[in-house]
C-alpha cells in the first residue's frame, strides 16, 4: 500500500511536511517531563542549572518522541490503520511524505537524538545513557507492543517517569527514585493520549488483529478508564504529599504543598471528561476524534504548574 499522492498546488513546503511527521500537537509529552526532571536535579539533587544541557535533552527526547510516532505512522499506514487523514495524523496518510521517506527521516532523528544523548552521558556519566537506551528500546518497540495490549505500559515507562529520570541523570548524574516515582501522575497523562487514540480507533484496531487496552475494555469501560487517567493525577499528588507526612518513619520524601498549584488545572481535565462523555453526540464532529490531542495539550498546564511548584518549594526552602 502506498499513501495518496497530495497534488503539487495543495504540497506543504517541506518544513512543514517534516513537522507535520513529528505531530507537534504531543510536544508536551516529551518537553514537560524534561522541565520536571531539571527542576528536581536543581532543587532536590543540588544541582546547578546548566541552559545547554536542558536544551539538549529537551532536543533529544523530542526528536525520539518524533521518531517514535513517524515509524508509528508508517507501520499503521502498512497495516492500513490510517485510512484518511484526520488533523491530528502525520504526513504519511495526508500523502505529504512516502512511507520510506518519513521512515529514513525517523531513522535519521534518532541517530541525531543518539548522538546527543551519548554527548550528555559523556559530561555526565553513564547512568542517563542507560537510561536514555532503555527508553529508546522502549520507544521503538511500542508500535509491536501495541499489537498486544501493552502499549500503554510502554508509554507510561518510557515518556513519563523515564524521561524525567534521565534528565535528573544528565544534572546530577546519579540514579534516583525521586523523579521516578514523582512522574508516575504525568505517566497517566501520557497514557490518556494514547488511550483517547487508542479508544477512537478501537474498531479499525480489531478489524487488524491488533489487541489495545481501549479494545479489550470496550465503550463504556475505555470512558472509565480515561476518566482514571485524567483524574487519577490528581488523586496521586494529593497522595504523596499527605502519606509520607502521616507514615513519616517510612523514610519517603514528601511531595512539597507547592503542588497544589497543580490543582489549578482540574477545570481543563474536567472538559476533557466531558468531551469524551459526550462522544456518541459531540458538539463538534471532530470533538472526540481530536480527544487525543486535546489530552496532550492538557499536559501544558498540568505539567507546567508542577514545575512551578517544585520550583516554589525551592525559593521556601
Amino acid at each position: 500500500m502506498s499513501s495518496t499522492p497530495a497534488s503539487a498546488a495543495s504540497m506543504p513546503s517541506l518544513p512543514v511536511r517534516v513537522l507535520t511527521a513529528c505531530r507537534p500537537w504531543g510536544t508536551p509529552i516529551s518537553v514537560v517531563p524534561v522541565l520536571m526532571g531539571a527542576a528536581m536535579a536543581v532543587v532536590y539533587g543540588g544541582a546547578p542549572l546548566h541552559g545547554g544541557r536542558l536544551a539538549l535533552t529537551m532536543l533529544a527526547v523530542w526528536m525520539v518522541h518524533s521518531a517514535s510516532n513517524m515509524l508509528s505512522d508508517v507501520a499503521d499506514f502498512r497495516n492500513g490503520l490510517d485510512r484518511a487523514p484526520l488533523p491530528v495524523s502525520g504526513s504519511v496518510v495526508r500523502g505529504w511524505l512516502t512511507e520510506r521517506q518519513t521512515f529514513g527521516l525517523g531513522a535519521a532523528f534518532i541517530l541525531v537524538g543518539g548522538i546527543i544523548g551519548a554527548w550528555l552521558a559523556s559530561v555526565s556519566g553513564p547512568v542517563p545513557l542507560r537510561v536514555a537506551a532503555a527508553g529508546l528500546v522502549l520507544a521503538v518497540a511500542y508500535t509491536g507492543l501495541k499489537r498486544v495490549a501493552l502499549g500503554d505500559l510502554a508509554v507510561f515507562v518510557a515518556f513519563g517517569p523515564m524521561i524525567s529520570l534521565g534528565t535528573w541523570a544528565v544534572f546530577t548524574g546519579s540514579f534516583s527514585w525521586l523523579p521516578f516515582v514523582w512522574m508516575v501522575p504525568f505517566g497517566l497523562v501520557v497514557i490518556a493520549v494514547l488511550h483517547a487514540n487508542n479508544w477512537r480507533d478501537r474498531a479499525s484496531d480489531r478489524e487488524r488483529g491488533i489487541v489495545s487496552v481501549a479494545g479489550l475494555l470496550g465503550d463504556r469501560g475505555s470512558l472509565a478508564y480515561y476518566g482514571a487517567l485524567i483524574f487519577g493525577p490528581f488523586a496521586l499528588l494529593l497522595a504523596m504529599i499527605v502519606v509520607p507526612r502521616i507514615a513519616a518513619s517510612a523514610g519517603w520524601t514528601p511531595m512539597p504543598w507547592t503542588f497544589l498549584l497543580a490543582f489549578l488545572s482540574l477545570p481543563p481535565a474536567v472538559k476533557l471528561w466531558g468531551r469524551a462523555r459526550r462522544r456518541h453526540a459531540p458538539r463538534d464532529p471532530m470533538e472526540f476524534v481530536t480527544l487525543d490531542g486535546a489530552t496532550a495539550q492538557f499536559m501544558v498546564p498540568f505539567g507546567l504548574l508542577s514545575a512551578a511548584a517544585v520550583v516554589l518549594a525551592g525559593f521556601l526552602r
